[in-house]
């Protein structure tokens, strides 16, 4: 691929993506998902939505078997908290790029109602379980389409040849020592051929990843597999309050204490990131789900391993709308999508962190570290778990 059509790419897919410096839409058509409260209004923010990948979430219809089932799920007792950032006392010298972004302040007042969480992310295998009973196609299965991909580059981009939109996704690679970690393009590499099948181009059997999270499958797959077991992908304050476990004002799922190699708690990157990994947490890439001890809450791989998608659009200046409103009862993330830095980016959030994540460029395990990502993209650290509400009897 042209260096400079894959620079286009590879912008159009990450946004900021990796960023570490943050700062009128009319409704689309019910999917009839377990989504939003209520359950059966509109989608946030529709007008940000293709409609070409809706239509396909649209025709896939819920397996009455898995709608009321919360078997695999931890029962999350809700609650008040302070969403947002939080540096502990001795932690101010560290890297600004381990510490908390702008886009994770003001501290807000938040409550939560109790729901229901996957005590991991969902696997290849329930994925694979899915794709077999629905027949549905992921967006990296599908070639690119470049009407919608022009709408997020600049003006007069060129379009790239047929070959070039063909089907895939974006692979990591380690950047040779002599390369700029800045050059994004130097170290994600859009690759033909790539999906949930294939999620690091090593063509592995299905078997052999069964156990892994499913990665390579974008907030429309996420959102597709959701309607399916007749649940919902977590907003942003549900996932927070979930990876806190209870604690108040705490940076990390486990506390305060700063990240031990020698005592992992998590799958995260160890070494020179993006130029080697000294694999110290006994994985180089993804792991297995529950390789690493659960939080307080029960949950596995809430921080580390992949990140996972939220329901919520991205914008840089909703922690300030928020708190202007005093306590916020169950925010469902704001109705338009806002980055400071590219006002085409269209990005839904994503938290947690994944197996790239390192203080010197990310530090997504900390519980109120925000990331954000174009709803259409997939990536080889990216998954997702849902969440169920309470039903109570009248």
């Amino acid at each position: 691929m042209n260096f400079l059509y894959q620079r286009f790419i590879l912008l159009s897919l990450l946004g900021v993506f990796f960023s570490c410096n943050t700062t009128e839409e009319s409704s689309i058509e019910s999917v009839g998902m377990v989504s939003c409260r209520p359950t059966e209004t509109p989608i946030i923010g529709g007008d940000y939505l293709s409609r070409q990948f809706m239509s396909h979430v649209s025709r896939i219809e819920t397996d009455k078997g898995k709608s009321e089932s919360v078997e695999g799920m931890v029962f999350i007792e809700g609650g008040a908290f302070e969403m947002g950032g939080d540096i502990a006392q001795g932690f101010e010298d560290m890297r600004a790029t381990a510490l908390p972004q702008k886009d994770e302040f003001p501290k807000h007042q938040v409550q939560i109602t109790d729901f229901y969480m996957d005590k991991h992310e969902v696997t290849v295998r329930e994925f694979a379980a899915f794709v077999e009973a629905t027949n549905y196609v992921t967006v990296a299965e599908r070639d690119i389409d470049w009407e919608e991909l022009k709408e997020q580059l600049p003006a007069g981009t060129p379009k790239p040849s047929e070959e070039d939109l063909k089907a895939g996704s974006l692979v990591f690679h380690y950047l040779d020592k002599s390369g700029s970690k800045d050059d994004l393009g130097g170290w994600w590499k859009f690759e033909k051929g790539i999906s949930w099948r294939n999620p690091d181009g090593l063509n592995p059997t299905l078997e052999d990843i069964y156990d892994q999270p499913v990665t390579q499958v974008s907030w429309y797959d996420a959102l597709a597999y959701a309607k399916w077991v007749g649940k919902r992908l977590p907003t942003e304050a549900e996932y927070e309050y979930a990876m806190r476990a209870g604690k108040q004002n705490t940076m990390y799922p486990w506390g305060d204490s700063k990240i031990d190699n020698s005592n992992p708690k998590g799958n995260f990157f160890q070494g020179d990131f993006p130029y080697y990994n000294e694999v110290e947490d006994g994985y180089e890439k993804v792991a297995p789900v529950m390789s690493f001890g659960a939080n307080d809450y029960g949950l596995y791989d809430i921080s580390g391993n992949v990140w996972e998608w939220t329901l919520d659009w991205y914008s840089a200046k909703y922690y300030l709308e928020l708190s202007k409103k005093g306590l916020s009862r169950d925010p469902q993330g704001p109705e338009k999508t806002f980055e400071v830095y590219n006002a085409a980016a269209v990005n839904k959030v994503v938290r947690g962190g994944s197996f790239l994540c390192n203080d010197s460029w990310c530090s997504g395990y900390r519980n109120a570290r925000r990331m954000r990502l174009s709803p259409d993209s997939g990536m080889e650290h990216v998954g997702f778990r849902l969440v169920r509400e309470v039903v109570r009897a009248n």
